[in-house]
Formats: structure tokens, C-alpha cells, sequence
């Protein structure tokens, strides 16, 4: 765009009024659907001056009269803006704007949360005359434009983040060369089973969309679905268990559980320990004292040291899982409501993509009760040993040692 504005920047002091219009619809009709306003906002020329020009292209020379083909403005001739008519205008509709623009006043684009039909209505009740598409054209000029939200703030930084990221960084890398398995967990967000609208679209006959129910009331019945999942980086698989309860930290571990004996083992026979990448909150948050006693279950039970990593608070979007196999998840089932559980496990089994992600997904019947507490006796006897960085985001877990009698 700024290559073509400073073209017509150039182009302005040698062309006439005619040959300037004419040359900016002949570039808009190269550039086809959009083109208009693309140079329109690069050449000064409103759209409908664009688009007359590109009228008088369309036009073969003989249907063109000699007065209108040799046709030129005078300097200064033309609609007067109506800025210039009126040089209160801009003035009264910043000053409407104003009160509720969110961000940094100083930034040279800024955004309205107020319709163009309202600040028109607002400015013709003032004594101004005019319309709201010359409110949008005059926002335009002023810096401002339509704007949606957008995910940029992770929260408060933490000064260890960067060290973090690369102290998983090297210790996934270390596992991996030495062949020893490295999963990436978390929980999937909560979905409710039913007729309930499903983000996204789908393919349909036209004016045949699937009905689905106009409240989002949770079915006592059908309840809601609970995805945890296991992301196997080397392998490029995933495990997910769809529980039906409660997300709590035994559930989490089971599913770690049932991804081991189901392709962990046959995919690392000869494993001595497992890397475990996880969200710093939630279920298998660094905090939660029954996640570490359930591994330390786990550990025992596979005779493997288990070692775990926490990603900082507010960082959970470098969690492998959620961009390598939860979006996918997510994009397969967009625009289908989630009628059963077979349902969800369906879907979430059938995904796959074209750098060979494969997923197998069951149902966790289990009842997991919210709220165990575990006590400081229990935390004591864990073999639980505390890496030298950052102690409560990295830690490995050693299997229990028997005591003979």
C-alpha cells in the first residue's frame, strides 16, 4: 500500500484531473474484486470516482462524445468534502468517539465501539448535515477503524519464563535423543452432550442447517465431556480419555496411565523414564499435591522415574498438546453438535492430518470426587527429588522402594 501511494504521489503533478482518474481505474480493474477501494485509499479518489473511471474503460471510444471524452475539472472543481463545508464536523464526531475508545489515545489507529448509524444520528441532532456512510469515510480520516479483540496479553510475565521455556527446551531435546518417551499433557475444554450449537460450519444443503437447541441448558442425563489428553511428541500420537465426572489429578494421571499400557509400552519397551510436559494450573498444576501423589503411584507402578516440567503461568499456548493435537480436534468436529460421549470419541478418533497425527480416544467411566486433600505426612514419604531450577515447576518422581519384612 505504500508503494502505491507514493506512485500516485508522484503521478499527481503530472497528470490532469481525467488521465489521474483514469489511471487509477485502470490499476483498480487490474487488481479486480476489492480493487477500487485499495486504490481509492492509495490515490486520495473516492471509490465512486474510481468506479466512474473505470465506467469510461468500460466504454468503447465511439459511444463516448467528443465534449466528454476531452472532458477535464478545472483545479478546485468538484463536490467540496465535507470537512470543508463544515470544519466543525470532524471536530464534534472525535469529540463523540472520544469517551469510549479503548487503547492508547496516541496510536495512530484507532477504534469505535459506537455505530455509524448512531454518530450520524448524533450529528445531525448537533445541526450537522450528514449521512452514515460519509460518518465511516470521516472515521476513516480521523485514524479510527472497526477492530475485534485480539489475544496478545498472557498475563503478568514471569521473570524465569524465558529461562523455563528453555530449560524444557533442553530437556525434551536430551530425552529424545536417548530414545525415552516425552508426552505433553492437558485438559481439553469442557464440552456439553446433546443438541447443543458447535462452534464453526460445516457443509450443508442450502436453507437444510442442523437444528439444534436454542438454549444451552446442560442435559442432566447426557452431562458433559471431559477431554484429557496425552501428546507423544517423538511418536506424533495422542491418547485422550473422555471422562464424565470431574477433572481431577486422579483422572489426569489415569490417562497417562492408560496411554502407557495402551502405546507407550509397545512404542518405548526398553524406557527407564517419561518426560511429562504440563500446564503450571488446573488438574496437573505444580501446586496440586495429589497429581504428585498419583504419579508417585504411577512411577511404582511402571518402574519408571518419572520427570515433569510445568510451562510458567499464562503460557499454557507453548503447550505442545494444544496447537499440535487439540486444535485439529477442534477443527474436525467444528459445526457438529455433540449428540453422545460416542459421539465425541468418534470425532476426536477420526482426526487426523496430513503430517500423520493419529489419535485414539476411549471413554473413563470412573467417578473422580473433587476436593482430596492430602496431608503433609503423605507429601514427606514421596521420593519425590526437586531439580536445582526452579524446584516447584521441574521435579522427577523415583518409584517407591519396597521394604522387605
Amino acid at each position: 500500500m505504500s508503494t502505491m501511494r507514493q506512485k500516485y504521489r508522484i503521478l499527481r503533478g503530472h497528470l490532469d484531473e481525467r488521465a489521474y482518474r483514469l489511471c487509477a481505474a485502470a490499476e483498480a480493474r487490474a487488481l479486480g474484486h476489492g480493487g477500487a477501494a485499495c486504490v481509492a485509499r492509495a490515490c486520495g479518489l473516492s471509490r465512486t470516482t474510481v468506479h466512474s473511471g473505470m465506467a469510461e474503460l468500460r466504454a468503447s471510444p465511439a459511444s463516448l462524445s467528443a465534449r466528454s471524452a476531452r472532458r477535464i475539472r478545472r483545479p478546485g472543481a468538484g463536490r467540496k468534502r465535507l470537512a470543508d463545508k463544515d470544519p466543525a464536523l470532524l471536530v464534534d464526531l472525535d469529540r463523540l468517539v472520544d469517551p469510549v475508545t479503548r487503547g492508547d489515545p496516541m496510536s495512530p489507529l484507532r477504534w469505535t465501539c459506537k455505530s455509524t448509524t448512531k454518530l450520524a444520528g448524533e450529528l445531525r441532532r448537533t445541526g450537522h448535515r450528514v449521512s452514515q456512510r460519509s460518518v465511516w469515510s470521516l472515521l476513516s480520516r480521523l485514524g479510527y477503524s472497526m477492530q475485534s479483540n485480539r489475544k496478545t496479553k498472557e498475563g503478568s510475565g514471569h521473570p524465569d519464563r524465558d529461562a523455563q521455556f528453555g530449560f524444557i527446551a533442553g530437556k525434551v531435546k536430551e530425552f529424545l535423543a536417548a530414545s525415552e518417551p516425552v508426552i505433553s499433557v492437558d485438559t481439553k475444554k469442557k464440552e456439553l452432550v446433546g443438541e447443543f450449537r458447535n462452534g464453526g460450519r460445516e457443509w450443508q444443503r442450502t436453507g437444510e442447517p442442523v437444528e439444534v437447541n436454542v438454549h444451552d441448558f446442560a442435559d442432566k442425563e447426557l452431562g458433559k465431556a471431559i477431554p484429557y489428553g496425552v501428546y507423544d511428541v517423538a511418536q506424533n500420537q495422542g491418547w485422550v480419555s473422555v471422562g464424565i465426572t470431574h477433572d481431577t489429578a486422579e483422572f489426569a494421571v489415569e490417562t497417562i496411565r492408560r496411554w502407557w499400557r495402551t502405546m507407550g509400552r509397545p512404542a518405548y519397551p526398553k524406557a527407564s523414564k517419561l518426560l511429562v510436559t504440563a500446564d503450571g494450573g488446573g488438574s496437573n498444576g505444580s501446586r496440586v499435591r495429589l497429581w504428585k501423589v498419583q504419579l508417585q503411584q504411577l512411577a511404582t507402578e511402571l518402574g519408571l522415574t518419572i520427570h515433569v516440567c510445568h510451562f510458567p503461568p499464562g503460557t499454557s499456548k507453548w503447550n505442545k498438546i494444544e496447537h499440535r493435537m487439540f486444535c485439529h480436534i477442534t477443527a474436525n468436529w467444528r459445526g457438529r453438535p455433540l449428540t453422545s460421549t460416542a459421539t465425541v470419541i468418534q470425532l476426536i478418533s477420526n482426526t487426523r492430518t496430513e503430517k500423520g497425527l493419529s489419535i485414539t480416544a476411549a471413554l473413563d467411566e470412573n467417578q473422580y470426587a473433587p476436593g482430596t486433600k492430602v496431608p503433609d505426612e503423605v507429601m514427606a514419604s514421596l521420593s519425590l527429588e526437586a531439580c536445582k531450577f526452579h524446584g516447584d515447576w521441574n521435579y522427577n518422581i523415583s518409584p517407591a522402594v519396597t521394604r522387605k519384612v
